[in-house]
């Protein structure tokens, strides 16, 4: 980024997976943080994390913790973004919220870096960051929906256990050494065992039958789009992968578009790569994905079963792209665009006042 005034930057859940992550993104890309907060709940509170070639203690995260910040990047659950978030922002600061607290939130603007970044322009306090299933797929429904048109969307997601957490990880870790040494095997994070396994389960379910996880990429790639009425349905499945979800994709366009083509309008969309040779075994693959920021699409092809079908391949690291990268990509926006203060205050001396009625009604 070009120089810009350094800001005070918290990091909510600092000692999580993704929450370690926002931190290390924050150095790659050079983000302009004077000083740089790290917070947690009561049980994280004086564990040490090295940023760079500092070594910072993790306070708890209360509402005073946030006076004087400029920016703050949740990734701590929903529960504690709905109870702290509203007080962060009545303090001045920007919030960027990984969860799904306000997603959905009439006045939140639910944000994809390279979607539809002005709708960040239009903050009270509090922008939403995606579900990492949602982050993924909207941008190339983006480049579909600007050149033919988008009539319905099938989805099926192959997510990764780091999408639950670190103890995921672990368990899928410690599953495969006793399936290697013939013990038995601890299942305590999923229902069921997910090593070798794949299970159609992610979150709780909903009265519509669907899991809360593919209703989110319902709800979230509508809001995204600007599309209220898009047809879209999801099946969401975890998969034993640590890193990395897949999405096998089935577009319905409104005007015919050939894969040829389909492939040169997603190489156009700014951190989107095409890997697409499948006759020399070329297509995104979760171990390739796994600790970068793009999203990779590959075995695009028609979709003969409608009229204008179209169906492909996409895989993205849930952790950086999904989680971390893009909440990075909005703060760059609001620096770059001068767009820190909420959208109805702008020009004056704070914006705590309009930060104050989303927290109100949250």
């Amino acid at each position: 980024m070009p120089s810009q005034p350094l800001l005070t930057v918290a990091v909510v859940g600092a000692t999580g997976v993704v929450g370690r992550t926002m931190i290390a993104v924050l150095l790659e890309r050079e983000f302009p943080v004077g000083e740089l907060r790290l917070l947690a709940s009561g049980r994280s509170v004086g564990r040490t994390v090295q940023v760079g070639e500092q070594v910072l203690t993790v306070a708890e995260a209360t509402p005073e913790a946030f006076e004087g910040v400029d920016l703050a990047l949740f990734s701590a659950g929903a529960d504690i973004s709905r109870e702290l978030a509203p007080e962060a922002a009545k303090r001045g600061a920007v919030v960027i919220d990984n969860s799904n607290a306000f997603r959905m939130e009439p006045g939140v603007p639910l944000v994809v870096s390279q979607v539809n970044p002005g709708d960040a322009a239009e903050h009270r306090g509090i922008i939403a960051n995606p579900n990492c299933s949602t982050m993924q797929l909207v941008p190339l429904l983006m480049a579909l929906r600007d050149r033919v048109g988008i009539e319905r969307v099938v989805v099926d997601t192959y997510q990764s256990v780091s999408g639950t957490g670190a103890p995921a990880i672990e368990e899928l870790e410690g599953q495969v050494r006793a399936y290697a040494e013939n013990r038995p095997l601890d299942v305590s994070v999923y229902p069921h065992q997910i090593a070798f396994n794949a299970l159609p389960e992610i979150d709780v379910f909903l009265e519509n039958g669907y899991s809360r996880e593919e209703w989110k990429v319902v709800t979230e790639s509508r809001k995204i789009l600007h599309m209220p009425d898009l047809r879209i349905s999801c099946t969401a499945v975890r998969i034993p992968v640590f890193y990395a979800h897949s999405e096998a994709v089935h577009v319905e366009t409104s005007a015919a578009i050939s894969p040829e083509t389909a492939r040169e309008i997603f190489t156009e969309v700014p951190g989107v790569v095409v890997r697409d040779d499948p006759g020399s075994h070329v297509y995104p693959l979760a171990t390739e994905a796994a600790g970068r920021d793009e999203i990779f699409v590959g075995r695009v092809r028609r979709d003969p079963s409608v009229a204008h079908g179209l169906a492909f391949w996409v895989v993205s690291d849930n952790v950086r792209k999904g989680a971390a990268t893009n909440a990075v990509e909005i703060a760059e926006l609001l620096v770059e665009n001068e767009w820190l203060q909420p959208a109805d205050r702008r020009g004056t001396a704070t914006g705590a006042g309009a930060a104050r009625s989303v927290a109100e009604s949250a």
